[in-house]
């Protein structure tokens, strides 16, 4: 008798492995979606409103006070005693062998140990906070009354490119989702023809490069969206047909094989998300070129970044903080802003020449800054919107070599500013010589609990199941830091 003779007592012998699952979907795929709803990070990813896209809207799980984030990343580490933690004692000892004037000296990066440097700039106490910012800052400084100022962050890489990692993701290698991933996870996103994470690249990507952006172990959908702040935004956001129906028969055709191929191969999350990037970008080659045309912005808009400013970087940055704003107005859940190639690749990372490095990198960023926090306050948009300043850790106290500061992941100051935060309020300190972080240290995973605290997700509840555990942004550590909480 052949297999043939009776199809609906026997399977055919020439059946596939993949053929037989599918055809048994009500079998082995109902135990496999009951296991699967059983654990937490699937609960978590199904998304609201049964649609089946990953980026729908979900509901915090608790009351959040912000719903967006746009995160200022420094990459190549700011000197935290040339900019908001001002230290008098480097000025009485300026000159002298630090390891008699301090005491003991970590191992540093380069082992160029010179002597104690005095900051370049003067501090100075700004609004009715009295926040000690210094000269690089005078338009930032400005805003102080909105600043909540980390003094006491830390790191535990010395490193770039593990500091970088760990900074996005909390955990020094690459392959870990990062902060927007997690939050565009747990969130979704409010727009459906844009990113829920954009990535604003001024110029600098960082050391790791696109890594840093990236989802991980998370559904490929949630990785950032690289968008240029000058010139294109993105490939092909300009459609190159001519007639509107050629490409849109273009498109009808991609998606019926990508379909089929979906079909055939069964669950397959890179061809998933293929398949919504593709039908994301048609919806983007209508959104993007509006969002990125900036003639409808008013003058005093203008002045206020700083768009038409003659230096050329502050011009760059001030176009990424105002694409910023008017992302945030449309519902982009995650941006982040790269900082413009300011003195080529160097960054903040002053290992030499530190009054150039960082004058010249301050006077990019500082009036865009300053402007972004200006407009949206007169918005109304601060108060929902996390603003988030920091790199991937600090500087030393004393010189390297001679007019450099080397990497210090011992203490390092970062800040905040509205969604939900204190303004006007400094948090931490280091020592004397701005070296240790010794009141309220704060570590990496700290500062990620914070934020996602403030957008109304427990981050130890924030789980996704991979490797046979429930892992999350914060692995097994970090506090929310409630004092800065408004």
């Amino acid at each position: 008798m052949s297999s043939r003779s009776h199809s609906g007592l026997f399977l055919d012998a020439r059946i596939n492995r993949r053929t037989l699952l599918r055809r048994a979907s009500n079998g082995f795929g109902a135990m496999a979606l009951g296991a699967l709803l059983c654990g937490a990070g699937a609960r978590a990813s199904v998304p609201a409103g049964g649609h089946g896209s990953p980026m729908d809207p979900r509901p915090p799980q608790f009351r959040p006070k912000a719903r967006s984030v746009i995160f200022l990343f420094m990459e190549g580490a700011v000197s935290q005693v040339d900019t908001f933690d001002y230290k008098p004692m480097l000025e009485k000892y300026h000159g002298q062998d630090p390891r008699k004037a301090i005491g003991k000296i970590e191992k540093t990066q380069f082992e160029s140990i010179g002597s104690v440097m005095k900051s370049p700039w003067a501090f100075r106490q700004y609004g009715q906070s009295g926040l000690w910012v210094s000269d690089l800052f005078p338009h930032l400084g400005a805003q102080a009354d909105d600043l909540c100022i980390l003094r006491s962050m830390t790191s535990n890489f010395p490193e770039h490119t593990s500091a970088n990692y760990f900074l996005h993701s909390g955990l020094g290698l690459q392959g870990r989702p990062s902060m927007g991933a997690w939050v565009t996870y747990g969130l979704g996103s409010l727009n459906d023809n844009l990113p829920g994470y954009v990535v604003l690249n001024g110029g600098q990507i960082p050391s790791g490069g696109l890594d840093n952006f990236g989802s991980g172990f998370l559904p490929a959908a949630f990785q950032g969206s690289l968008l240029h702040a000058k010139g294109t935004p993105l490939a092909n956001v300009v459609p190159q047909e001519k007639v509107d129906r050629l490409q849109e028969t273009k498109r009808r055709l991609v998606r019926s094989l990508n379909q089929h191929h979906l079909d055939g191969a069964g669950a397959a999350d890179a061809l998933e998300a293929a398949i919504a990037n593709h039908e994301l970008a048609a919806r983007m080659q209508v959104e993007i070129p509006d969002l990125m045309d900036l003639k409808g912005e008013s003058e005093a808009t203008r002045r206020l970044y700083g768009l038409d400013d003659p230096y050329e970087h502050t011009r760059t940055y001030a176009r990424e903080c105002l694409l910023a704003r008017r992302m945030v107005e449309r519902g982009v859940r995650f941006i982040e802003l790269t900082i413009p190639m300011v003195d080529g690749y160097s960054r903040w990372d002053a290992h030499g020449g530190l009054v150039r490095n960082h004058g010249d990198n301050a006077r990019a960023i500082d009036r865009p800054i300053a402007g972004l926090l200006q407009d949206l306050k007169l918005r109304g948009l601060l108060d929902e919107t996390l603003v988030v300043w920091s790199g991937e850790f600090g500087r030393t106290p004393f010189a390297q070599g001679g007019d450099g500061r080397d990497h210090n992941e011992y203490g390092f100051s970062a800040w905040m500013a509205g969604g939900g935060v204190q303004g006007g309020l400094a948090y931490g300190e280091t020592d004397d010589w701005g070296y240790k972080s010794v009141v309220n240290k704060l570590e990496m995973h700290d500062l990620h609990a914070t934020i996602l605290h403030l957008l109304g997700l427990d981050h130890e509840r924030l789980t996704y199941r991979f490797g046979g555990r429930d892992i999350r942004l914060t692995d097994v550590k970090g506090e929310v830091v409630r004092a800065i909480l408004a």
